[in-house]
């Protein structure tokens, strides 16, 4: 892993990701893809200025573009090894009103970064998925479950002297970009009153740090074929507005909405295998690891204290 490139490397996870591949003195070069000049800018100002002791300025490359144009998608692979894809449209509600928009960047633009993969001999990469594509109700998570699909079959496809191709799936990080956690804090700072479909909703907690390690671990360990899924608390959303001390009204369920999310879905709990601290489903991680039965994926359910101890850590 010397040469890695991130699609969508400005975003939330992208911009760890890139923190965390710094410090690693094997990676030699850093490419971060994404549409937005103004957040390379940003992003590549903040790099250079506060960790200047590990070089970013002459071990990061930044180029504009976007997962749908496959020709420029070829040229800022040329030369990687590594490509961790990254960039999506994420947000539910978007891809309910927008379908057709949200189709041709998170699958066509997947199908973009098999295809780029192919003719520059990238030789892996790892798709990052979502809780959502476990049986699917949106359109966001239709198109999750869409990437993986492709990833999957791709890495079938290539055989032995092409790239191989992995997908980590989980679900949001706490404090993410538009998220709950920072929405709400907003809300509390203008003494305001946060909306909520159900109290009783239930979504996973992951902090930032846990899903980078997860997709480093995958990057490091992938033989190609796997779905890699880390084992995370839930919490209902009431507690966490109580955890929080943050008003709210109840609206309902909106459109594409879950009441529950769910990272493994019973018909699949019998092929994902244990290798602590996560589960695997396929590739290399089936051989020599117990089975998992949908009773041993069970998530803890986190209390108000709980939440109230892990918001502490949450930026």
């Amino acid at each position: 892993m010397r040469n890695v490139l991130i699609t969508g490397g400005t975003g939330y996870l992208g911009r760890a990701l890139a923190r965390r591949l710094l410090h690693f003195t094997d990676v030699e070069r850093i490419c971060v893809l994404s549409r937005g000049e103004y957040a390379q800018a940003m992003m590549r100002s903040e790099f250079e200025s506060t960790l200047a002791i590990l070089n970013p300025a002459a071990r990061m490359r930044w180029f504009i573009g976007d997962v749908r144009d496959l020709d420029r998608m070829c040229r800022a692979m040329q030369g990687v090894d590594t490509v961790i894809h990254t960039a999506a449209l994420k947000r539910v509600e978007v891809g309910e009103y927008n379908p057709t928009e949200m189709v041709h960047t998170n699958v066509h633009g997947a199908i973009n970064v098999v295809r780029a993969a192919e003719l520059a001999g990238v030789k892996r990469v790892v798709g990052i998925s979502s809780d959502k594509a476990c049986e699917p109700v949106n359109c966001y998570g239709a198109t999750k479950l869409t990437m993986e699909k492709l990833f999957l079959a791709a890495s079938t496809d290539e055989g032995e002297g092409g790239p191989s191709f992995s997908v980590c799936r989980y679900g949001n990080v706490a404090g993410s970009t538009g998220s709950v956690i920072p929405t709400w804090r907003a809300i509390i700072k203008s003494g305001g009153t946060a909306r909520m479909t159900d109290p009783e909703c239930t979504r996973f907690w992951m902090r930032l740090d846990q899903a980078v390690d997860l997709v480093m671990w995958t990057t490091r360990q992938m033989r190609g074929g796997e779905t890699v899924v880390p084992i995370l608390p839930v919490y209902r959303l009431g507690d966490l507005a109580e955890a929080m001390g943050v008003r709210f009204t109840a609206t309902g369920m909106g459109a594409g909405e879950k009441h529950d999310e769910t990272m493994i879905a019973p018909h699949e709990s019998a092929d994902f295998r244990l290798l602590e601290p996560y589960l695997v489903r396929g590739g290399w991680g089936v051989y020599g690891c117990r089975p998992v039965g949908i009773q041993k994926v069970t998530p803890r359910r986190m209390s108000v204290e709980d939440l109230r101890t892990a918001l502490r850590e949450v930026a």
